[in-house]
């Protein structure tokens, strides 16, 4: 999709990222728009759920927007959930990326088959309320599967429901520790990300059609 910048046409792909933590995902993206390996990109905005965290500060360093909008300052999920569509549509953004969001955002219908999110175990396995970050791999080891990996999945208006995109796997080894899978794990969302969104914006993958 194109953007219009001063009566030319834009090839820019432009991308909101929704975090909750350290943002290790959003710097990944960072990086790689800064030395060209995501080429077309740019972030339009960055959302946190949370001011004190290190992502906010990442986003900041980069000289990017950032709003941090907090269930806790909602009334409602409705209400928060609004804020945060508001928001993107003043940027005008052409894709959302939950990287490391862990609060449930209710999508409006205009969003709907616009949003992917990255989650760190091989959907459906290990997904759904309360599954994020260290908890899943505890659950992975704890279960002594073979394989773990990543996958990146549209978003609906279900925990880690949306039809899956792309994932890649790796092994789970005997003597693994929650750290020691996390990072490999993270290795293989450094890739898939950035290789999904520019699949994305090549309209090389179908965007769903979505109810709401």
């Amino acid at each position: 999709m194109s953007r219009r910048r001063k009566g030319k046409t834009s090839p820019i792909f432009r991308i909101a990222v929704l975090i909750s933590g350290g943002g290790t995902g959003l710097q990944n993206l960072i990086d790689r728009i800064g030395d060209g390996r995501l080429p077309g990109v740019e972030i339009a905005v960055v959302i946190s759920s949370r001011s004190a965290v290190e992502g906010v500060a990442r986003a900041q360093r980069a000289e990017l927007p950032v709003d941090v909008i907090r269930v806790k300052d909602a009334p409602d999920v409705e209400k928060f959930s609004d804020q945060i569509s508001l928001t993107l549509d003043v940027y005008a953004v052409d894709l959302v990326v939950q990287s490391g969001w862990l609060c449930y955002w209710r999508l409006p219908g205009r969003w709907l088959g616009k949003v992917i999110n990255i989650h760190p175990a091989l959907l459906p396995k290990f997904g759904g309320k309360g599954y994020y970050g260290r908890h899943v791999h505890e659950a992975v080891l704890a279960s002594r599967e073979a394989e773990s990996g990543a996958t990146v999945h549209w978003v609906d208006n279900e925990y880690d429901h949306g039809e899956v995109i792309r994932q890649e796997t790796c092994r789970v080894e005997p003597d693994d520790t929650v750290e020691i899978l996390t990072d490999r794990v993270q290795s293989l969302e450094r890739e898939l990300l950035p290789r999904v969104i520019t699949l994305i914006r090549e309209g090389k993958i179908r965007r769903p059609r979505m109810k709401n």
